[in-house]
C-alpha cells in the first residue's frame, strides 16, 4: 500500500513528455470506469502542455502517478485548470489535492490577472476548488472561446452541452476571479480586531 510520502508533485518539464501516452491512458480508463465525460486528449496535446510550462506531474520514483494542466483562453482573460488525474493505485492519500493546489499555483504565477475556471463532475474536485476560493457558476460564465468547447466533443455528454447552448451540462462550472478574491480577502488586522472584540464582550458580558 502506497503512503504518498515519496511522491514529488512539481511543474512538468520537457523530460516528462515520455509520460504523455500513459497520461492519456489514465484519462481514458477513468472516463470508462465512471461512464462520465472526461474529454479525450491526444499524447501530442499533453506533450505540448508539458513543453510550454503549463502542466503539473506527480512522480513516484520514475513512475508518473498524477497529472494536471492549464490552458489560457480569450487572450489570457480566462485560464482553465483541466485534466486532473491520479493513478488508481495512488488514490485516497491526498494526492489529488496536492496536484490541484500546484496547478492553481502555476496558473496564478503565469496568469495573475486571469479568471481561473474548472469544469468537473467530481465532488472531490469541487470541494478542492471551493477551498481555494472558486465559486460555482453556470457554464455561460466561463470562456466563450469556441476552441475550448471543441475540447468537449470527445465527451459522452457533449450532446447535452449542445442542447443547452453551452449553459449547463453534467459538468459543473467553477470560477476563481482574482479581483473578487482580493475584495473578500480578510484584513491583516482581522485577528486582532476579533481578539479585542472577544475581550470586550467578556468584560461587559455581551451575548
Amino acid at each position: 500500500m502506497q503512503n504518498g510520502k515519496n511522491i514529488i508533485v512539481r511543474y512538468a518539464t520537457d523530460d516528462d513528455v515520455k509520460y504523455a501516452e500513459h497520461i492519456c491512458q489514465l484519462i481514458f480508463e477513468s472516463a470508462k470506469a465512471r461512464n462520465t465525460g472526461i474529454a479525450k486528449r491526444e499524447p501530442s496535446y499533453i506533450a505540448q502542455k508539458m513543453t510550454s510550462g503549463k502542466a503539473v506531474v506527480a512522480i513516484d520514483g520514475d513512475k508518473l502517478v498524477g497529472f494536471s494542466y492549464i490552458e489560457c483562453w480569450e487572450h489570457g482573460d480566462f485560464v482553465a485548470t483541466s485534466g486532473l488525474i491520479v493513478d488508481p493505485e495512488y488514490r485516497r492519500m491526498g494526492l489529488a489535492a496536492r496536484i490541484k493546489e500546484k496547478t492553481f499555483q502555476l496558473a496564478r504565477e503565469r496568469f495573475p490577472y486571469a479568471k481561473l475556471f474548472s469544469i468537473t463532475t467530481s465532488l472531490a474536485v469541487m470541494k478542492l476548488n471551493t477551498r481555494m476560493g472558486y465559486q460555482p457558476v453556470t457554464l455561460d460564465n466561463l470562456t466563450h472561446d469556441d476552441e475550448f468547447w471543441k475540447g468537449c466533443e470527445g465527451c459522452v455528454n457533449y450532446d447535452i452541452l449542445q442542447r443547452n447552448n453551452r449553459r449547463v451540462c453534467l459538468c459543473y462550472g467553477m470560477l476563481y476571479d482574482p479581483r473578487q478574491a482580493e475584495q473578500h480577502k480578510p484584513s491583516r488586522w482581522a485577528p486582532y480586531v476579533m481578539t479585542v472584540k472577544n475581550v470586550f464582550n467578556k468584560i461587559f458580558r455581551i451575548k
